[in-house]
């Protein structure tokens, strides 16, 4: 991985692993991903699925159905009303539906954070080729993220020599580079890695063009040469260019009676390290080994005491990596003499001393920051 700043091209950073290291990270696309869970709940029994619809409501008191059919008491349980008409009641309500969570409102559960004022914008690139984009598995790709002032860019690889670009950039900007043609958003990606803050923003200010612009302002400025930069975007994947809002979420406590949040439901982070699903998978993890734990002692699920251990193996932990991660941000948004020179330096420092990169590159493959 390749990580510098865009107001000083000397402050840069790499992180390496070669063979046989195991790589920092891996990219799969969602739809990969989807497609495996979906093969694997399918394979599991007895999994119910109700697919094409959503949840109306939750509450508390249980359908006439239940207290009719049952000796259980189930007026402790959420009861989910589907638009489908269904009703289920649950004995653990896990919460993995998003940042505007049902289950955490019904739990009332506060969520507290900020509004970066600054929108991801995301999209499935086409790179003129190189060796390390090749589709072998064998092979290491190789991601680059450039700190702008308007917030990070960042090109990560996929196979086939595709890539997914994550661009953090003002809502203006946002809603321009969404209205751009293909030649021009490719165009617009390509200055970002390579020309000045002052010509990005002026390339933001014209209608059209900005294909034609790169190449004449390519043609009188200096590329930095001193470390390799991406393969230019040649095309942009259709329907693929989106933009999100970036906030920072954090709920007050991840469990109630009958209740755990997961993912964006309990924790909302800004884009810049990749960090939102490795967090994610790292709560369903904890929570999996939590309800196991439950069962071989013979307890009941859904007890708030019963859910202790998975808040305590990682609230704490996403609390930090939410916390670096947004000092950050705010740090790269600084573009005075002193900020630039503060990165500078810690960039650099960081750059002499392994054993600190090999702490970020664990907590960049989803581990901890601190052992």
């Amino acid at each position: 991985m390749r990580v510098w700043d865009g107001l000083s091209s000397s402050s840069s950073i790499s992180f390496d692993q070669n063979p046989p290291e195991p790589p920092i990270a891996y990219m799969t696309e969602n739809a990969n991903l989807t497609r495996a869970l979906l093969i694997r709940l399918a394979a599991l029994n007895p999994i119910s699925f109700f697919d094409k619809t959503s949840v109306a409501s939750i509450d508390l008191r249980p359908s006439p159905a239940y207290t009719t059919n049952t000796a259980l008491n189930l007026s402790s349980y959420p009861h989910l009303t589907l638009s489908s008409g269904h009703t289920l009641a649950a004995r653990l309500l896990v919460g993995a539906d998003g940042l505007n969570s049902s289950a955490r409102t019904f739990a009332g559960i506060s969520s507290r954070g900020w509004d970066y004022d600054r929108h991801g914008v995301v999209a499935t690139v086409k790179l003129s080729t190189r060796e390390h984009y090749d589709s072998t598995p064998s092979t290491r790709a190789t991601a680059y993220q450039r700190f702008l002032p308007s917030g990070p860019i960042a090109l990560l690889a996929l196979p086939n020599g595709f890539a997914t670009l994550v661009w953090t950039a003002t809502p203006a900007q946002a809603t321009r580079l969404k209205a751009l043609t293909s030649p021009d958003l490719a165009a617009m990606i390509n200055a970002a890695f390579r020309l000045e803050p002052v010509d990005i923003n002026y390339m933001f200010t014209i209608p059209s063009g900005q294909a034609s612009e790169l190449s004449w302002r390519e043609s009188v400025t200096r590329i930095p040469t001193s470390f390799a930069l991406p393969d230019r975007v040649q095309d942009i994947q259709s329907h693929s260019v989106a933009s999100f809002p970036l906030r920072f979420r954090h709920a007050d406590t991840y469990i109630s009676s009958r209740t755990a949040l997961v993912g964006d439901a309990a924790h909302t982070i800004h884009p810049l390290a990749g960090q939102g699903l490795n967090m994610g998978i790292g709560d369903v993890s904890a929570l999996v080994t939590t309800i196991e734990d439950t069962v071989a002692h013979g307890g009941d699920i859904g007890v708030e005491m019963n859910l202790e251990g998975y808040s305590s193996k990682v609230y704490a932990r996403n609390a930090r990596m939410l916390g670096v991660v947004d000092k950050l941000h705010w740090l790269y948004r600084m573009e005075g003499w002193l900020g630039v020179q503060v990165r500078g330096w810690g960039l650099k420092g960081v750059d002499r001393l392994p054993g600190l990169k090999e702490v970020l590159m664990r907590a960049a493959s989803g581990g901890e920051i601190f052992s």
